[in-house]
Parts: C-alpha cells; sequence; structure tokens
C-alpha cells in the first residue's frame, strides 16, 4: 500500500472500504497489515460490507478522544448480544456479524458509552464481569446504578478510581438482607455435606480433624465446618464456624485444615463439613460511594462476599450506606483498607450502619479506616486471626460504638493503634457471649467495656478519657479471666468476672485510674485473684473491692483526701507489698473471714473519713487475720487510728513497724490474739490494747 492510500484512511475513517474487503487486484495479506479507522461508535455501525476479520481502531464513544475509543474486530459468523461495549451489532441488526472489542483483559465504561451518573451502567456492568476474559475493569467517570449485581466469578478487579457510584432509584433489597449490595460477590456451597459426631475431643489450637472417611476430601478443596449449638446456650452458640482449606489427609479418618481451632470441642459434638466453590481474587477498589434509602429495601450498600477467599477491598468511602459497606461471611484472607463512612441512615436498626462486618471470617486485616456518626467502624462475630490496625471512629456519641465484636467465640484478634468506643463480645446470651486471647494495643477511647466471658483479654496503653458528652465515667471494665493490663488509663475502672477458662492470672500493671467516688473496683462476683502492680488510684474515696477472690497490690500509689472514706474491702484475702496510701486507708467489711497481709515497705500516711487508715466496719461476722510486716505507717491527726480494731473476732500480728504520731486501738474484746512487737511507736497514743497474757505479746517495742 503506498503512503498516499495509507494517510486517505487516516483521515477518512472507512471510506476506502476496500482495505476491508480485499478488492479485487489488491494483495490480500497487504491489506490485513492495516486497519481502519472511525471516530465513532455510531459511525463503526453504520459501516457495511466488511470482511471477516478486519479491525478498527474508534477514536471514541461518543466524539472522537473522549475516552471511549477501543479497538474492534469484525466477526462474521457471531450471533453474540449487542451490549454496547464488548459486543457491537451494525445499526440494522443482522442475524449474524457482530463487532467485538479487542483487549487484554482490561475494560473501561466509557467504551460503553457511560460518560457520567445520568443514565444507568448495571448492564454494561454486568456484561464485563460476566465475560471470563475480562479480569479488571476500570471507571473514570461517575456512574449510576439501579441494580443489585450478584456474581459467582473470580480473579477480576473493580477499580473506580476514586469517582461516585450514585444508587438513586435501586431496586428493592429483600427483608434483612445485608448480601444485596450494589456488588455482591458469593461463592457456590455444593451438595456435597459430612455430618460426624466426634469420637473423642478436638483440642484447642489443633488443626487435624477426624472424619468418617478423609477419601471424600482433596487438599486444595474448601469446605466450610460448623459445630453443634453449645448445649444449653444460646440459640446460635457455637465454637466453631469457619471456610477453611484441606491442607493433608493425614490418614483414614484425619485431615488437616489450614486454621488452628480456637476453643476445644468435647466428644460427642457434631461437626457439619459442606464442600464450597469459593470466589477468589475479586477485589473492588477506589469507589466514592452515596447510599439512596433509609431502609432495609431502600437503602444500598456498596460491597458483600460470601464464600470468598483472597477478596480484597481498599479506598472506599462511603456516604449513607445502609447496610454495612463492605459485608463479609464465610471469609478467608482479606484486606480491608482505607476506607470511610459517614452519616448512614440509621445507627438504631440492628445490623445497618456499619462500615464493615465480618461473620465466620479468618486472617482478615482491617486497616487505616475511618468512620464518623455510625454504628459500628467493625464488627467481628465468630471470626479469628484478624487484626484491626490505625482505624478512627468520630461521632459516636448516639451511635454505635466503633469497635465490637459480637461475642460469638471469636479469638485471637488484634486491634493496634485504634481510636473510638469499643466492646468486646457485648451482643448478648444468644450468641455466647464469648471471646478469648483478644489484644488491644495503643487505643484511645471514652468508653471500653470487656466484661462479658472473655478470656485472655490483653491491653496495652489503652487510654480511656471521659467526655460529658457521652461518658462521664471514662468506663474501663474487664473480666477476671486472664485479663492481663499494661500502661492504661481510666477514669473509672472495674473487675468483673463472667467465666474461668483461663490458666494465666488476672494483672493489672503501670495503669492509672482516678475513679468516682463509691466505685466498686473488683465487683461481687469475682472470685479469682486480682493483682495490681506499680498502679496509681487517684482521687480515691470509699472504693470497693467486693469480691471474694483474692486481691494483690504490689508497689502500687493509692491517693484519697482527708475527708473521704477508706477502701472498703470484702476480699477473702488481701495483700499488699510495697507502695503508698495517702489520705486513705483499708477498712474491711468482714462479710466473711478475711486476712490482711501488708508487707514490703508499704507507706501509709495522712488520715481519711474514718478516722481509721487500717480498720474494721461494724457488724461483719466473719473471722478477720491480720498481718503487718515493715509497714510505716504516720499521721499528724492524733483522732487518727493506724489500726483500729473493735468488732468481731480479729488475729492481729504486727512485727517490725513504725507507727508515727495517731493512735492504736485494738480493743480486747474483739482481740482472740495479738502480736505486737519490734515496732517503733513515735507520738502514737495506745487508746486501747489487750494486756499481755497467754494469747498476747506485746514487749519488745520501741516506744518514743
Amino acid at each position: 500500500m503506498d503512503e498516499s492510500r495509507r494517510r486517505a484512511l487516516l483521515l477518512s475513517g472507512l471510506t476506502g472500504v476496500g482495505v476491508l474487503t480485499a478488492a479485487p487486484g489488491t494483495a490480500y495479506a497487504a491489506a490485513r497489515e492495516d486497519a481502519a479507522y472511525v471516530d465513532t461508535v455510531a459511525a463503526l455501525r453504520a459501516v457495511k460490507g466488511v470482511r471477516d476479520g478486519a479491525v478498527v481502531i474508534v477514536a471514541g464513544y461518543r466524539t472522537p478522544g473522549d475516552g471511549g475509543g477501543m479497538a474492534v474486530r469484525w466477526d462474521a459468523g457471531s450471533r453474540a448480544a449487542h451490549n454496547g461495549g464488548t459486543v457491537i451489532a451494525p445499526a440494522k441488526t443482522t442475524a449474524r456479524g457482530r463487532w467485538h472489542q479487542l483487549h487484554t483483559g482490561v475494560l473501561d465504561f466509557r467504551t460503553f458509552g457511560h460518560f457520567d451518573a445520568d443514565t444507568p451502567a448495571d448492564a454494561a456492568l454486568d456484561a464485563m464481569v460476566d465475560d471470563p476474559a475480562v479480569h479488571r475493569i476500570e471507571a473514570h467517570t461517575d456512574l449510576l446504578f439501579t441494580k443489585r449485581h450478584l456474581w459467582h466469578r473470580s480473579r477480576i478487579e473493580l477499580d473506580f478510581h476514586g469517582h461516585r457510584m450514585l444508587t438513586t432509584g435501586i431496586e428493592a433489597n429483600t427483608h434483612d438482607n445485608p448480601f444485596g449490595a450494589v456488588l455482591a460477590f458469593r461463592g457456590t456451597p455444593t451438595d456435597t455435606t459430612h455430618t460426624y459426631a466426634l469420637p473423642a475431643e478436638v483440642i484447642e489450637l489443633t488443626d487435624t480433624f477426624p472424619v468418617p472417611d478423609a477419601a471424600v476430601f482433596t487438599v486444595g478443596q474448601w469446605w466450610t465446618v460448623q459445630v453443634d449449638p453449645v448445649a444449653g446456650g444460646g440459640r446460635d452458640e457455637r465454637e466453631l464456624q469457619k471456610l477453611v482449606e484441606i491442607t493433608e489427609i493425614v490418614d483414614g479418618t484425619h485431615i488437616r485444615v489450614g486454621y488452628l481451632n480456637g476453643w476445644p470441642l468435647a466428644q460427642g459434638r457434631t461437626l457439619t463439613w459442606t464442600r464450597v466453590e469459593p470466589v477468589r481474587a475479586a477485589h473492588v477498589r477506589n469507589l466514592v460511594f452515596e447510599g439512596a434509602g433509609d431502609d432495609e429495601y431502600t437503602g444500598s450498600h456498596p460491597v458483600s462476599y460470601e464464600y470468598a477467599v483472597d477478596c480484597d477491598v481498599s479506598g472506599i468511602h462511603a456516604t449513607g450506606s445502609f447496610w454495612p459497606v463492605i459485608m463479609r461471611r464465610w471469609c478467608t484472607r482479606f484486606r480491608t483498607e482505607q476506607c470511610s463512612l459517614k452519616n448512614p441512615p440509621t445507627v438504631e436498626y440492628g445490623g445497618a450502619g456499619y462500615l464493615t462486618q465480618q461473620i465466620y471470617c479468618l486472617y482478615g486485616r482491617i486497616a487505616d479506616c475511618t468512620t464518623s456518626n455510625v454504628r459500628h467502624l467493625n464488627d467481628l462475630t465468630a471470626s479469628a486471626y484478624c487484626t484491626v490496625v490505625n482505624c478512627h471512629g468520630d461521632g459516636d456519641d448516639a451511635g454505635g460504638n466503633p469497635f465490637t465484636t459480637h461475642g460469638q467465640y471469636e479469638h485471637d484478634l488484634l486491634f493496634d493503634g485504634n481510636s473510638g468506643l469499643m466492646d468486646i463480645a457485648n451482643s448478648g446470651a444468644q450468641w455466647g457471649i464469648s471471646a478469648q486471647r483478644i489484644t488491644v494495643r495503643r487505643h484511645t477511647c471514652s468508653w471500653f467495656t470487656a466484661s462479658t466471658k472473655i478470656t485472655d483479654l490483653t491491653l496495652e496503653d489503652v487510654t480511656v478519657i471521659a467526655r460529658p458528652t457521652f461518658d462521664r465515667a471514662g468506663t474501663l471494665t474487664v473480666n477476671a479471666d486472664g485479663a492481663q493490663l499494661r500502661g492504661c488509663t481510666a477514669k473509672t475502672f472495674a473487675v468483673a468476672q463472667r467465666s474461668a477458662r483461663s490458666t494465666r492470672p488476672t494483672v493489672i500493671s503501670d495503669c492509672v485510674f482516678s475513679p468516682p467516688a463509691g466505685t466498686v473496683l473488683v465487683q461481687t462476683p469475682v472470685t479469682a485473684p486480682v493483682h495490681f502492680v506499680r498502679c496509681v488510684i487517684k482521687e480515691a474515696d470509699g472504693l470497693v473491692l467486693r469480691g471474694a477472690g483474692p486481691v494483690h497490690l504490689t508497689d502500687c500509689t493509692v491517693e484519697g483526701a482527708p475527708a473521704a472514706a477508706p477502701l472498703s474491702v470484702g476480699s477473702a484475702q488481701l495483700v499488699i507489698e510495697g507502695g503508698t496510701f495517702t489520705d486513705t486507708g483499708i477498712e474491711l467489711s468482714a462479710v466473711r473471714d478475711q486476712r490482711l497481709q501488708i508487707a514490703g515497705g508499704v507507706r501509709i500516711t495522712g488520715t481519711n473519713k474514718a478516722k481509721a487508715l487500717l480498720g474494721r466496719a461494724a457488724g461483719g461476722s466473719g473471722t478477720v487475720t491480720w498481718q503487718l510486716t515493715g509497714t510505716a505507717s504516720s499521721t499528724d491527726d492524733a483522732a487518727t487510728a493506724h489500726v483500729r480494731i473493735a468488732d468481731g473476732t480479729n488475729h492481729y500480728a504486727a512485727t517490725g513497724c513504725r507507727f508515727t504520731g495517731g493512735r492504736l486501738h485494738l480493743e480486747p474484746a474483739a482481740c482472740a490474739d495479738v502480736l505486737h512487737t519490734a515496732c517503733v511507736e513515735q507520738g502514737t497514743i495506745r487508746s486501747a490494747l489487750p494486756k499481755d497474757g497467754d494469747h498476747v505479746r506485746t514487749e519488745g517495742n520501741l516506744l518514743l
């Protein structure tokens, strides 16, 4: 072909149609080396007399250079349905003959004629997703969708490049259906199901499970596994519901899966296995979503996954989404990153107004997300081995709390560097109110509660700051079942107990609290030992240690006020080693037999409302044992007693102590035995003290 003919074709579109039909006398091979050009899709559809296999370059969809340009190829035998993008029929449609878009698997809404949000783009979206040759779909303009799309395909990415998705006039959702998203991906459960009663206990943190016949499983397959409900428990109380991969056939009756079981399962419990063909690697990215409708039927939300593996979401910023912006169930290995939600239509309707919810999920990462005025930023339900990192929720005064777990036996979760109200395992007995091995680090909020059946909770550098618009008490509450707190700060702190599963101690170390007067620090149900180490308790006024379990205070600082009430202690044993107590004190309630042991250089100074630094409340019937060793107690108030024992039955021993000022008051009738020796009393009045005898020894002291 000479240069003048080539230039003419470039300028005239398909005017020189001979290059496509191989006119007589023209070399056919030469003709195939050239592609013809047209300005628009309308011009393309008007072309006639095209040879099979001809290639045309379309300069734009409606106008040249509008971004909708493409390369197409004429397939004379094609009967494919016209969709205006990947398949283009002539304007006068014939039974055969279609233009097919040439692409490398990456498509653009503009090549379907969508340049704005005026016309629904649903048909174009379905055409692209339903094409197995497509692996990436891009949007470069705002778009309108009025359908709820459900796909079962894998290995596809939808990238909206930060443009808006509008859903005005979207079709009605069905009742209570958070999976009716605009973009819904769902794997396929098969009818292959096996139910098996466990012949022996399945231990915690094992990846090997007994099955009746391992031959029905194949390495690489995916199965859901679910245990029957806990006997006598809530309707949905199950320890195991996960989507797992078969990683090894151990023997004829055992398989290994890609999951370490989080809870022991007793002999006789029933497991149900169902084989699933999951959706894989279906990603959604960079979308500005604007919801429409304010109820479960008219409301809209962008993304949902069910029975999915390796499906990630990033860069979705939503306003007005009714159901969770990203809804997941039966998902394994996923990332949700750099997403946000503000101002959903409701935070009162159960399940609505979330940024993201995960149910029966494994190995997820939720990172760099934010919310404003929502019910939850993140909800993990019956999920495990997930992390939530650098996520922040505000506007939570009247809504829900940004961070939560449902309490359906979640385990091994990490929250790191987040801010916003938080509760754990607090959705109700229906799900079991249970979780274990939850770690929260570097978290800031104004309310944090984890007082249900939460085992082995770890809190590090959690700061709870009271604010007048929500919780003026600035509350932090934990369950005394292996809870360990390090470096935490709160106004109000309380230890509850709803479970006793842990083998590790409950320890609160290096924390600072300033509780309101009368706060119950250790609540009535607590029977587990609770250990405070190097903690500071400020503004102490009538704090209560009510539970029967032993309490240890090691190197703690407790600061009250001269008019404040001392600590009221109902613990069966209180051990104080080291530390200082200023303008406060200990008053044993004697509601049960009690033992007070003070040693290790404890310093007690000042006075309090009861005028006794160590004392016993009137009316208690329990026997109290007092053991003071190496204690330094001082007061400038002559009416304040270092020790006052005036009621009940008591066994008292003080050795190597130093008392300065004040008085000692040990009523003889209240003391079954007394050992008071090797002590220094400087300016101290003995207002009551038994005489030496068979059960009393008070010699060997230095009186100054």
